[in-house]
């Protein structure tokens, strides 16, 4: 399973500049820090050093450039919920997944399933191989059921609401 060292560790305080920077970078990961200085206030080299530490005590995770799938010609996404033979299989069943790239998330749960994956494919077809011939092959995976993705309406970040108090 996965480590759960820091799992259970106080939650890191952050005060209103590291709001304040925190909304202005996920409005715009590209947005520089010279910018949010004058935003903010206080110098570049102060922004970088926040930055920096966010980053460190793993409140941010990284920045990205997001890829339209769509657009890159993978047409059919799906959501599939996963029942194991046994518990017992949970690792082995995800270090499988892993190697399968249009699975692009994967969740331990609770509730019917064990597990819920995230899963993109360039057709309905495509999508029938990976289910048939790379999921339901791997060992511990007692059965799937699929869902399929019609339009994703939003999606969007947790937000940093000034209205709750996370210090």
């Amino acid at each position: 399973m996965a480590d759960i060292s820091n799992k259970f560790d106080v939650i890191p305080q952050i005060d209103e500049l590291d709001k304040k920077i925190l909304k202005m970078i996920m409005a715009n990961a590209r947005v520089p820090y010279l910018e949010v200085a004058r935003e903010c206030g206080v110098s570049g080299a102060a922004i970088h050093q926040r930055v920096q530490r966010l980053v460190q005590i793993g409140i941010i995770k990284g920045s990205e450039f997001i890829i339209n799938p769509t657009r890159i010609g993978y047409q059919t996404c799906a959501y599939i919920g996963i029942f194991l033979k046994d518990s017992k299989f949970f690792d082995k069943v995800v270090a499988e997944m892993k190697k399968i790239p249009q699975i692009i998330e994967c969740h331990y749960t609770t509730g019917q399933y064990a597990i819920f994956i995230k899963i993109y494919a360039k057709s309905n077809e495509h999508m029938k191989y990976i289910l048939h011939d790379k999921l339901q092959a791997i060992e511990g995976i007692a059965s799937t059921e699929t869902i399929i993705s019609l339009e994703e309406s939003f999606k969007r970040q947790i937000t940093i609401d000034d209205e709750i108090d996370i210090e």
